[in-house]
């Protein structure tokens, strides 16, 4: 393609020339890493093997950043390796099609097709991706909640002050322990009203561990968008990090627009990666922010057309990347699939629910999150009587114990179990979660 005839004028060589040591005869050898023989669905015990955590601490806030488990970190170093060794035959042999393989692979975990997909760095880049991009006039309406993490909020008040928008901030509900599908429903429908052109919310509260029923969502806003023109429908936005490789959903059935996540929490992907899929009304609703190095640059050569190149690469941002991370990224998505999508669920919620018991039952314990699994995922939030979160969480570690506790104005201490900690565990934090009425 003419991209390489750009970069062979900046004296970079052809991928075809193999100048020095030979790309096949080092790092890249004749076949990816692959998935360790014992790994099956639902082998839980297997899997905690292939992490390099530490056992001095029960590990209970792996949500906040991956550890890599051994076929992502094999992929990286068999990148590493080949960027390395030969770094510009290493990147012409991979850069025109591996970006498709990986959106590819995300599609075969997350739902919808490859060119819905744009491949970003994080969640917090691809929030800001969508919403500087969203093509918004002077005086619609966001709405968003008093829910959502700061990347949200900053990135929604920047571009309505770039636009002339109007962000306005509703409560989807008041008590999150006793949240129900019907009272974040009525307060959605409550605060559309015919200004509403976004809508903006969080699959998974971090700040509360509540879980909103996205479908049910969408349901109000498809009802509302009925009677729209097509330039007034609303757009649906979801941040889905925290049920992002824990809930057996097809994004692409949720109902909504725009589902931002980054894979190096839930899904153990690669640190430093993320996606953005979206629907073909919410991409022709969205402009690009960042240059991609794709397809595009054809488009900007004149040799080609912007309807020939998929939106997801389009709008996935060009410029040099980690590529030894990015280009991992497949094998994360391959391991959820070994392990099962409806295993990795069931176990979480397993967990969580063992954990939500045991604090229910401590009298000098307040918990926030809800009981049913509909309305909750892998985060559980509570107080102790008489400590702040971070004494909770200072005390716990010298237990040997990691939480965390929520980076919020209205913080409590969390415990996030997932699929790398089993139940005895669990009973030890509770333990000393106890022993400490």
């Amino acid at each position: 393609m003419l991209r390489r005839n750009f970069l062979s004028r900046m004296g970079l060589a052809l991928a075809g020339s193999v100048i020095g040591t030979g790309i096949g005869n080092t790092a890249e050898g004749n076949k990816a890493a692959l998935m360790p023989d014992n790994i099956n669905a639902g082998d839980w015990t297997a899997l905690r093997q292939l992490f390099p955590l530490t056992d001095d601490y029960i590990h209970l806030s792996t949500f906040l950043l991956a550890s890599h488990p051994k076929p992502v970190a094999d992929e990286i170093e068999r990148h590493r390796k080949g960027l390395d060794a030969n770094p510009s035959d290493y990147w012409h042999k991979h850069f025109e099609t591996i970006d498709g393989k990986i959106s590819a692979s995300a599609a075969s975990y997350m739902g919808g097709e490859a060119e819905q997909i744009a491949l970003t760095d994080s969640t917090t880049m691809g929030l800001s991706l969508v919403y500087s991009g969203l093509k918004l006039r002077p005086n619609d309406e966001v709405v968003q909640t008093v829910h959502d993490h700061y990347s949200t909020d900053l990135s929604l008040k920047l571009r309505a002050e770039r636009t002339g928008a109007n962000v306005r901030r509703i409560r989807l509900y008041d008590t999150p322990a006793t949240v129900t599908t019907q009272q974040v429903t009525d307060n959605l429908a409550k605060a559309i009203n015919q200004k509403t052109k976004v809508v903006a919310v969080t699959w998974v509260h971090s700040s509360t561990g509540v879980k909103l029923p996205i479908r049910a969502m969408a349901d109000v806003i498809a009802k509302a968008n009925s009677s729209r023109s097509e330039a007034d429908k609303i757009l649906f936005c979801v941040d889905g990090v925290h049920g992002f490789g824990i809930e057996d959903v097809d994004v692409s059935t949720l109902g909504c627009d725009f589902f931002i996540a980054g894979t190096h929490k839930w899904i153990f992907g690669p640190r430093g990666t993320g996606v953005i899929w979206g629907s073909k009304r919410g991409w022709n609703n969205c402009t690009a922010v960042i240059p991609s190095f794709s397809q595009s640059y054809d488009v900007w050569l004149g040799n080609s057309t912007q309807a020939q190149v998929p939106m997801g690469e389009h709008m996935s941002p060009g410029g040099f990347h980690s590529f030894e991370h990015r280009w991992a990224l497949p094998a994360a998505f391959e391991l959820h699939l070994r392990l099962g999508k409806a295993n990795v669920q069931q176990r979480i919620h397993q967990l969580n629910t063992q954990t939500k018991q045991g604090l229910a039952k401590m009298s000098h314990v307040t918990l926030y999150t809800p009981m049913a699994t509909e309305l909750s995922s892998g985060l559980v939030c509570f107080d102790v009587d008489g400590l702040s979160p971070q004494q909770v969480v200072e005390h716990m570690h010298t237990k040997g114990i990691i939480m965390s506790s929520t980076p919020y104005r209205d913080s409590f201490a969390r415990f996030a179990p997932s699929l790398i900690n089993n139940e005895a565990e669990i009973d030890k934090a509770l333990f000393e979660i106890q022993a400490l009425g």
